[in-house]
């Protein structure tokens, strides 16, 4: 099963032979990958059926800390420690009340949003592709003719197969690469034991440098509007509490540093993570902050650092 799920993959990226004679399969082989390093804690970005340079960073991670040959390419070997399973990339998943409970109108103003109880999922489709870590686009290219966000309970869609993970350990301290936009976990010995991808500050005066150390650790946060912090909003002066739900601009979960304002978080868009931009903080998807936050606890280690591979 592995020697075929590396086949299809090296075809893939052979002048698209194989996409173009057996999408499908294609489409498999690329997201068996991701999920396989999803699953591990090797994250190889928002899973949308393409492993690109994310995707090949984390392999080369994991291989890394596996002891393979680091080269970022799905031999048999890593397909293997990964447990890379093509055929049991996509299952199909039935909408559930709890699904439609989960999304609800959410408010354009910050004023708005502090009278809010919560901060729901706008729409069924952002709630389900956040359920399978997986982009939208993703989720209606597997249920072409299915208008996703218009879905009813009982309905069925095809959806990436998201395995449980594996028992989570105690992270020994973290490291932020700021020029690779990672975090890096590391366990006893200074053995590499995951990596997420992350936002940065869009501000380079904001980076922080040097050490610090996690002081709290919060899931479903409310979170605290300062005006100072967001100069580009002009008509609120004051503060203001923003309620908890998974758009919240901190999303499901913080981890505070001691570095004062500065923290690792979830997130509202977890199509944009790399893409944009912070005020400061270190933003992952809700999925990667919720999975570092109980890898980590009150007083380990973080440590900052801009070179690259480092």
């Amino acid at each position: 099963m592995f020697a075929r799920a590396v086949l299809a993959l090296s075809l893939v990226g052979s002048a698209g032979a194989m996409a173009a004679a057996e999408p499908d399969e294609a489409l498999r082989a690329q997201l068996a990958w991701q999920i396989a390093l999803d699953r591990v804690g090797f994250s190889g970005g928002i899973l949308d059926g393409k492993v690109g340079p994310k995707g090949k960073l984390a392999t080369r991670e994991f291989q890394y800390a596996r002891g393979l040959p680091a080269t970022g390419a799905l031999d048999p070997r890593t397909a293997e420690a990964l447990g890379v399973a093509p055929d049991q990339a996509l299952a199909s998943y039935t909408v559930t009340a709890a699904d439609l409970a989960q999304v609800g109108p959410l408010p354009t103003t910050w004023p708005e949003k502090s009278r809010q109880s919560r901060l729901p999922y706008p729409s069924l489709d952002e709630a389900l592709a956040e359920r399978f870590h997986c982009t939208r686009a993703l989720l209606a290219a597997l249920n072409p003719g299915k208008e996703i966000a218009r879905l009813a309970v009982g309905d069925s869609i095809l959806a990436p197969a998201i395995a449980a993970s594996p028992p989570i350990a105690r992270a020994e301290a973290l490291e932020v690469n700021l020029t690779e936009k990672v975090i890096r976990a590391f366990g006893e010995g200074g053995k590499l034991m995951g990596l997420f991808h992350c936002s940065i500050a869009a501000d380079k005066a904001r980076l922080p440098s040097g050490q610090a150390s996690v002081i709290v650790i919060s899931e479903n946060p409310a979170y605290t509007f300062d005006p100072k912090m967001w100069p580009e909003v002009k008509d609120v002066t004051q503060r203001l509490t923003i309620p908890p739900g998974p758009r919240n601009p901190v999303g499901l979960c913080w981890i505070g540093l001691s570095l004062p304002g500065y923290g690792m978080h979830g997130t509202p868009m977890p199509e944009m993570i790399g893409k944009t931009g912070s005020h400061g903080c270190f933003r992952l998807t809700n999925w990667d902050a919720l999975r570092l936050a109980k890898m980590v606890r009150v007083g380990t280690p973080v440590r900052f650092t801009a070179r690259p591979g480092d």
